[in-house]
């Protein structure tokens, strides 16, 4: 695994190597504007733009007056080739919690197929709030995979988003077989960059189970808990609240957990753990506490549809 910390710029722009020289499978792009309607407080989905296979049937009500929404792939998951876009622009003030209808699935493509390109633009207006809550990514035997995430966060404004990345098809005993999964992601909060992320993983190329890397773990995640405004001192609280919490979760010996208070207005916990669903009950954990310290609000969790 290649980690970089840090760059120069912020952006996630698609790569030209990555389609030159293969038709696009699928180019397909959704758009989804959140605005807080103002005599009522709750958020409603204002405007969408959806081409398929990306859709939203509809957004649903919560009951804090956030706006949930459900991510379909209504082709099942992503080809060689393919090149998803996704925009989700939260106003000020707008509450929203976008999740999954199911594990995102990355098949082996042809050959002569390019990675499967997911381009993701977020933008989080003054006093908004984004929970980004999906299911894994689960890449396939021979699988390759890029994503290119830009986060942008205005003043005030609060983030709660994580990503989970599977070993492939741990059923069918796939472990680690996919070619290569490439995860980059910018954050900017308050008009700072904050966090920058570089992952390429190539299981074949360099092992993934080798002490040094994973070892005997195979899941991994990232969550990132933001506030823009909140001063250090207080991050440092927080992170010294969740590392009690995550001390307890280490103690399972299935997993990992880390946390880390992040350049400026937040604090990133990542975890490693054996299986799968040792890792959803720890982001739940981690979720809720952040939330009530934070915004005073117990975290409601996105009720799944098919």
């Amino acid at each position: 695994m290649e980690m970089v910390g840090t760059v120069a710029g912020v952006g996630s722009e698609i790569a030209p190597d990555l389609i030159c020289g293969d038709r696009v499978r699928v180019a397909a792009s959704l758009r989804l504007d959140f605005a807080c309607h103002p005599p009522t407080g709750q958020t409603i989905l204002a405007a969408s733009h959806q081409e398929p296979p990306l859709k939203v049937v509809r957004a649903f009500a919560v009951e804090d007056g956030a706006a949930l929404v459900h991510l379909h792939n209504v082709s099942g998951g992503l080809l060689g080739g393919d090149r998803l876009e996704l925009a989700v622009n939260v106003g000020a003030h707008a509450q929203v919690q976008v999740t999954t209808t199911g594990a995102t699935r990355i098949y082996r493509p042809r050959a002569e197929a390019s990675a499967a390109l997911q381009s993701n633009e977020i933008y989080v207006g003054e006093g908004g709030l984004l929970e980004y809550l999906p299911d894994a990514v689960i890449p396939f035997a021979g699988a390759r995979f890029s994503q290119r995430t830009s986060i942008r966060l205005a003043e005030g404004a609060g983030l709660f988003w994580w990503e989970i990345l599977a070993p492939g098809r741990e059923a069918r005993g796939e472990i680690f077989e996919y070619a290569s999964v490439e995860l980059k992601t910018d954050l900017v909060a308050g008009g700072r960059l904050v966090a920058a992320e570089r992952s390429r993983l190539e299981p074949q190329k360099r092992g993934l189970a080798a002490v040094g890397r994973l070892g005997a773990y195979r899941t991994w995640a990232s969550f990132y808990v933001c506030r823009v405004g909140v001063e250090a001192a207080e991050w440092l609280e927080i992170e010294k609240e969740l590392r009690g919490i995550l001390g307890l979760l280490g103690r399972r010996e299935d997993a990992l957990w880390g946390v880390s208070t992040l350049a400026g207005h937040g604090l990133i916990v990542r975890c490693a753990a054996k299986r799968g669903r040792a890792v959803l009950a720890g982001l739940h954990a981690v979720w809720s506490a952040a939330k009530w310290t934070l915004y005073g609000r117990a975290a409601v969790v996105p009720r799944k549809v098919n």
